[in-house]
């Protein structure tokens, strides 16, 4: 199956923390990084997610935002440290491509946040994602 969504990182659960209606997966990135997921109890079930288990981390760019240094005091659990390698930059948008071990990253931010971080081809950054905007497909 083709998917339009651009972040496919590939991974292997490393824990499923189920709750009533959610489950937290915790995912070990091909890079090494860990990556969270909640995602539904039914969706575990259906595609028999569990410690061990092979899976693609599908993320929308548009769920990507960058930080050019580490944040504290946040919720948002996934940080995950990369550097730049291009910036496309349109109208009102700006397609930033992230290397992060074991894959890459593209975040879709306005082009205002582009130029006032400063952001080109070498930039030291740090992906933000929320774990609610992770899917995970069973590869």
């Amino acid at each position: 199956m083709s998917l339009s969504i651009r972040n496919q990182i590939p991974g292997t659960v490393a824990s499923v923390t189920p709750g009533e209606v959610m489950a937290t997966v915790k995912v070990r990135l091909t890079g090494g990084q860990e990556i969270t997921a909640a995602i539904t109890r039914e969706a575990v079930r259906e595609l028999g997610i569990e410690a061990g288990s092979a899976v693609r981390t599908l993320i929308k760019s548009t769920e990507v935002a960058l930080a050019t240094g580490a944040v504290e005091g946040l919720s948002i659990r996934n940080q995950i440290p990369g550097t730049v390698t291009e910036v496309a930059t349109g109208g009102a948008m700006a397609g930033v491509k992230v290397a992060v071990a074991g894959g890459e990253l593209t975040a879709a931010i306005t082009r205002d946040a582009a130029e006032d971080l400063g952001l080109a081809a070498g930039s030291e950054v740090i992906a933000l994602i929320k774990s609610t905007e992770i899917a995970l497909a069973a590869s």
